[in-house]
């Protein structure tokens, strides 16, 4: 499991992610949501050490984001930025071999290998795989990185925005994908999310941010209410059961 307690980042007197304290159980999906500016972002770097902490600590399996050895979380954690260009030219099958360097440090082996094309298989790029990053669609490159990251092969694998450059028909595929990595492969997938209804429908846990604080956080069913989606968002949303599913209907 992930335990943040009292994350806090500053920037001079700016205060973007102000105490919180959260309990990430490791297995299944978790989306964090909230308005732009909220601190989601900025949790999630926190947690995965790309971002200094302010205040407070984060433990992933007890080991200390922090202070901890950074090639043991990297073998833990994987993360997968909004800003995730290359300046260099690669083909995909390159990208997604970079998900092994913390296992290989740059010597790949037999099973490394292997890695590569189980990753490039689930994300369905097997036919894509020789082709250069700059030759591809938004919705191509982004799941190819989202590969590269599954290819990392680690417990917690972490996601910000991973729907961005992907019509509705290729991120509700990812989100189908996210799902089955998390059933099939024993992932714990926790993403940050702009659209709710994916957050209702494919999340098991669904944590809620509002100007750095964290609002609320629970199941689908206690976090998609009218009365806690209008504080989060100052909107009137309305909330409909679909078989099973919670919709939420805000134009």
């Amino acid at each position: 499991m992930i335990e943040v307690s009292s994350l806090t980042k500053r920037y001079g007197d700016s205060v973007v992610v102000d105490d919180v304290t959260l309990l990430l159980p490791a297995g299944g999906v978790t989306a964090i949501i909230g308005p732009n500016g909220a601190g989601k972002s900025t949790v999630l770097s926190m947690i995965s050490r790309l971002l200094p902490l302010s205040e407070g600590r984060v433990l992933v399996d007890g080991i200390d984001a922090a202070r901890g050895d950074s090639a043991e979380l990297a073998k833990r954690l994987a993360i997968l930025r909004q800003d995730n260009h290359l300046p260099m030219r690669l083909t995909v099958r390159d990208l997604v071999a970079f998900g092994r360097y913390p296992h290989t440090k740059g010597r790949p082996t037999v099973d490394d290998a292997a890695h590569v094309e189980r990753a490039l298989g689930y994300l369905g790029l097997d036919a894509l795989a020789e082709r250069f990053l700059d030759q591809l669609s938004g919705g191509q490159r982004q799941r190819a990185f989202v590969a590269m990251v599954l290819c990392q092969d680690t417990d917690y694998v972490l996601l910000d925005e991973p729907l961005n450059n992907l019509d509705m028909r290729h991120a509700v595929d990812m989100m189908r994908l996210l799902r089955r990595a998390a059933r099939e492969l024993g992932k714990t997938v926790i993403l940050v999310l702009h659209d709710i209804n994916f957050a209702s429908c494919y999340a098991d846990r669904i944590v809620a941010m509002k100007d750095g604080k964290l609002a609320c956080h629970g199941t689908p069913l206690e976090v998609i209410q009218p009365d806690v989606l209008h504080a989060l968002y100052g909107l009137d949303i309305r909330v409909m059961d679909a078989d099973g599913q919670r919709i939420c209907v805000y134009y």
